[in-house]
């Protein structure tokens, strides 16, 4: 029996995560009391006493928990932005690969994959790993994703909207200031050299996501078409449970033309689509927010870590 801690268990990851976990006999969830919630004391006794701490956090406070750490047991797998790319943390996204999967399992500080990176990564690692594009290319992605990332203040913002003003809730772009907070893990882990032009949109949904990649073959370093670099994808990914490439099926990934970004709600899957032709190809990873984005990941993490059959729970 494993025990664990979650720290920030009452946001929308954290939540997520709680769930998953108390539905199992191999896990012991280790809560602080209410009357103690504030206490940094008896915070930092938990943190030090359970074989792994999850934090649910903002960035400033998954700082503050870290360093609160002293014991060389605790195992830490953080959910923030906090250490995506920070020196002795190990990016916790296993299917990339196997270096990845070793890694995390003797880590003992996981960083919880960003839900937009997750997507943008999942097409772009294999390309940059196997020579197709370079370092340089021009990359950009858009990102439309459910409302539930926001966390509790936007779904309360988008659930209690009046139906009056909900047409202007239908699809919100942001981050123009072109410094979205996943940028620098995109980078870090596909190790590109300039940062992907990245357009994300909330949707009046609640979760699930679509990450669009365009690309143009003539840029490649390889001479490749769509067919080829959805193959390319496939073998990178061949034997992952959770990462999935689609056949190059335009008819069979569409309903009456659309590509719906909540087919893979409440699930831990990835899905990867590739469309084009000679000289254009689309890359599109369709993933839960909440799943794969976020919660189910760090599930998924948190069993390699503790020794776990990688799917348990998920």
């Amino acid at each position: 029996m494993k025990t664990v801690f979650i720290d920030g268990q009452a946001g929308t990851t954290g939540l997520e995560i709680k769930e998953r976990l108390l539905k199992r006999n191999d896990i012991q969830l280790v809560e602080i009391e209410e009357e103690r919630r504030k206490d940094p004391a008896r915070k930092k006794e938990i943190l030090n006493s359970v074989d792994c701490t999850i934090l649910c956090l903002p960035d400033e406070a998954a700082k503050d928990a870290v360093a609160m750490i002293d014991s060389t047991v605790t195992r830490v797998i953080d959910a923030s932005t906090a250490h995506r790319v920070a020196p002795g943390w190990d990016y916790g996204f296993p299917e990339l690969h196997a270096t990845y999967r070793s890694q995390i399992a003797q880590s003992k500080r996981v960083s919880n994959p960003g839900c937009h990176a997750t997507g943008f990564i999942a097409g772009i690692y294999p390309l940059i790993a196997n020579g197709i594009i370079s370092t340089d290319y021009p990359l950009s992605a858009t990102s439309i994703t459910g409302y539930s990332g926001g966390g509790k203040g936007m779904i309360e913002s988008y659930t209690s909207v009046p139906v009056e003003l909900k047409q202007k809730y239908a699809a919100r772009p942001y981050a123009f200031g072109l410094k979205h907070k996943h940028l620098p893990e995109m980078m870090n882990v596909c190790g590109i050299n300039h940062a992907p032009q990245f357009y994300p949109i909330v949707g009046d949904f609640e979760r699930g996501m679509l990450v669009s990649m365009p690309l143009f073959t003539r840029l490649f370093d390889k001479k490749m078409n769509a067919t080829d670099v959805r193959e390319v994808l496939a073998a990178h990914y061949e034997g992952q449970k959770f990462v999935k490439v689609e056949p190059f099926d335009l008819d069979s990934a569409v309903e009456e033309g659309f590509l719906s970004p909540v087919a893979c709600n409440n699930t831990n899957y990835l899905e990867l689509f590739v469309f084009g032709h000679d000289e254009q190809v689309t890359i599109v990873a369709r993933l839960d927010n909440l799943g794969k984005g976020a919660s189910g990941a760090a599930v998924q993490n948190l069993n390699i870590m503790l020794g776990f059959d990688e799917a348990t729970g998920l």
